[in-house]
């Protein structure tokens, strides 16, 4: 995305804004303990609106902007391809269903949260949401391995934010300025 704006030509566009609409709907209810595996899996893959780097700057773009990174991509990609009116029905169909479905399972748990088997259900779920967020870094990972030395930033914050706990703000501030000026120093080198 070397304009931030305009979708690449060789790729497929959404139909419309119901299409849109659907397609975030059904990766936002696909993605029970993390919705970003499914983003990249049905934004890159199945529906091929985006390129795997495309989806590595939105969603880079994304965690950079307060709120949930998911919502922000979905703005944007929203936004891509049907301005404003996509940026809502993309946020639409992330949390019009989702958020019927917590409430109802609020109540729910509500009532039962006291039962020793769903207390172990919970955690087993847990452990699920932390392999799903391991698979998609992997795999965005390795899609960048022809960019490896860029990737020291992505392990630079890993290790700020993981091992040593630092707040992501002081995490940002340190590794943010690095990474740009070290991207503008090697654009102007380059032919």
């Amino acid at each position: 995305m070397t304009d931030g704006a305009q979708p690449s030509p060789d790729l497929p566009s959404p139909r419309s804004l119901t299409d849109l609409f659907v397609a975030f709907t059904t990766l936002a209810l696909h993605g029970f303990g993390g919705v970003l595996p499914w983003a990249q899996r049905t934004l890159v893959d199945d529906r091929r609106w985006l390129s795997r780097e495309e989806f590595l700057e939105v969603l880079a773009f994304g965690q950079l902007l307060p709120g949930p990174n998911i919502i922000n991509v979905g703005i944007i990609v929203g936004h891509r391809y049907f301005g404003w009116r996509g940026s809502v029905v993309a946020v639409t169909g992330l949390v019009l269903f989702p958020a019927v479905i917590v409430l109802t399972a609020g109540l729910v748990y509500s009532q039962f949260v006291s039962v020793p088997a769903v207390q172990k259900g919970l955690s087993g779920m847990a452990a699920v949401a932390a392999g799903l967020i391991i698979a998609m870094a992997l795999k965005l990972a390795w899609a960048q391995r022809r960019r490896w030395p860029w990737l020291a930033f992505g392990l630079a914050s890993f290790i700020g934010l993981a091992l040593l706990r630092w707040p992501l703000l002081q995490v940002l501030a340190l590794t943010v300025p690095v990474a740009v000026l070290l991207a503008w120093w090697k654009e102007g080198k380059s032919p």
